[in-house]
């Protein structure tokens, strides 16, 4: 039995579940990381297009993104590991008075925590994204600190790196059923086996509510469908990630964005208008045409780029529109990392290091009272889902 007993189960190997294993090995515990899948990254991850910006409106989010910012962008210095790392920034290009306002309303608290980002003029926003439409253009803004990463030659090489600490992972095996002794976890039984651990951390992304549900409480996490494409490479032209903020004239999208990866590739994704809910990752008949209108009237030279394939993934959403991160309510030994409200990808480093310190130390990091921002036992109250790449 000693042989299945850790310090640490994670539950769930994705953008998430994956750092947080690799940093609380690099503490020295025993961990092991339990997944259903084949492989690490094999859910929500691999949708993932590999936008990483600290450039927020909420603090706790640009602390942990600051962070795991840090993080991608000296990966292959400090493992040697190429993770397709690509500085080039986030640009927000305004055509409307209103988005102006809300764009610049936010600059004073990005500013507070010395984030890298300034208003543009038009002149400068054409000359980070070469060829945008400028009919209309008021400017934007832009954050050259920001970059892209590759979701799945990242999540190949936390992996590989957390193994090296002597992090264990356990594939094709589903969680069924958690064993609980008072107010804490003793035990994690899957289809295959049963573990103990002094801790337990529920990473596992759109299936977080079933998991909480296991150890006798609720935390509402709902999935939300959003597909995404790539097309063949081309000669590179686009430093930063774009994101259009404006409500398409079709009457079905919110914001859409978009980015050359560090191989060439335009990949792209927008957020609906009407929330897609459920796990349903079948690709619609509507999203290309009308990804294409749009991309082609902001940038018309996108006019002939070829679509290599087209997939869909899933936003683990929440009330609030802000991730769940930190001890779990009223389970003593149990600890919540989920609801990423699509930005799972970008926060994943910081999330996982945070939350290993807090395991380990008692404490995360970053600044406790910025940490409880993000607590499980918050009141969800009203809240606005930040949901731009």
């Amino acid at each position: 039995m000693m042989a299945n007993k850790y310090d640490v189960i994670v539950i769930g190997a994705g953008s998430v579940g994956v750092p947080t294993a690799y940093f609380l090995a690099k503490e020295g515990l025993k961990v092991l990381c339990l997944d259903s899948h084949a492989s690490s990254g094999q859910g929500q991850n691999k949708a993932a297009i590999g936008g990483v910006r600290a450039t927020h409106s909420d603090p706790a989010k640009i602390t942990i993104c600051k962070k795991s910012l840090e993080i991608f962008s000296t990966w292959k210095e400090t493992t040697g590991s190429d993770i397709g790392w690509k500085p080039g920034g986030y640009c927000f290009p305004i055509y409307t008075e209103g988005d102006e306002k809300t764009m610049r309303d936010m600059l004073p608290i990005q500013k507070k925590f010395q984030l890298n980002i300034n208003w543009v003029d038009p002149e400068g926003i054409a000359r980070a994204v070469p060829g945008i439409n400028m009919n209309g253009l008021r400017g934007g803004t832009l954050s050259p600190e920001d970059g892209q990463v590759s979701p799945l030659m990242a999540i190949e090489s936390f992996t590989r790196e957390a193994k090296t600490l002597g992090a264990m992972f356990h594939y094709r095996e589903q969680v069924n059923k958690l064993n609980m002794e008072e107010n804490s976890v003793s035990g994690v039984v899957t289809d295959k086996a049963t573990y103990s651990a002094d801790k337990i951390v529920n990473a596992a992304g759109a299936d977080a509510t079933a998991i909480c549900e296991m150890a006798g409480f609720s935390i509402p996490v709902v999935p939300d469908s959003h597909e995404a494409g790539i097309t063949s490479p081309v000669r590179p032209f686009l430093p930063p990630l774009v994101v259009d903020i404006r409500q398409g004239s079709e009457g079905m999208t919110k914001n859409f964005y978009f980015g050359q990866v560090e191989s060439g590739q335009i990949i792209f994704c927008y957020t609906p208008l009407k929330p897609m809910l459920g796990q349903d990752r079948r690709e619609t008949s509507e999203f290309m045409p009308i990804i294409a209108r749009r991309l082609v009237s902001l940038i018309p030279r996108l006019k002939g780029l070829t679509v290599r394939r087209l997939w869909r993934g899933l936003y683990p959403m929440t009330p609030d529109g802000v991730p769940f991160i930190g001890k779990a309510p009223g389970v003593e030994n149990m600890y919540l990392a989920i609801g990423m409200c699509g930005q799972g990808f970008m926060m994943g480093p910081g999330v996982g290091y945070n939350l290993a310190q807090h395991i380990a130390k008692g404490r995360p990091a970053m600044d406790k009272e910025i940490y409880e921002l993000l607590s499980p036992i918050r009141n969800l109250g009203k809240g606005k889902a930040e949901r731009l790449a």
